[in-house]
């Protein structure tokens, strides 16, 4: 078998001195980068967009009498009904 190459502490130094200069480049040059340009608004359905109005007004009307604990539950759509969970899940996301 052959021996494992050993390396002095100054390398080892000198190779930690690299990687945290190279890191710190890098957060520099993440920290400089702009910011990425916001999503567009998806466009919502007319029957998203009235049912996303309704739970708003159900939630208002929750928090006026006391009752916004954070918890507010729904019965399912009707069969062959319109499937808006998505855009709730889009609208409501923003709030956290």
């Amino acid at each position: 078998m052959s021996k494992p190459l050993r390396m002095s502490r100054r390398t080892w130094g000198a190779a930690w001195a690299v990687l945290c200069a190279a890191a710190i480049a890098a957060t520099a040059a993440l920290n400089a980068s702009p910011a990425p340009d916001p999503q567009p608004e998806k466009s919502v359905s007319a029957e998203c967009a009235e049912y996303i109005a309704d739970i708003e007004k159900q939630l208002a009307k929750a928090k006026q009498e006391g009752k916004d604990d954070g918890m507010l539950s729904f019965t399912r759509s009707p069969v062959g009904a319109y499937d808006c969970s998505g855009e709730i899940l889009d609208h409501f996301s923003a709030d956290r």
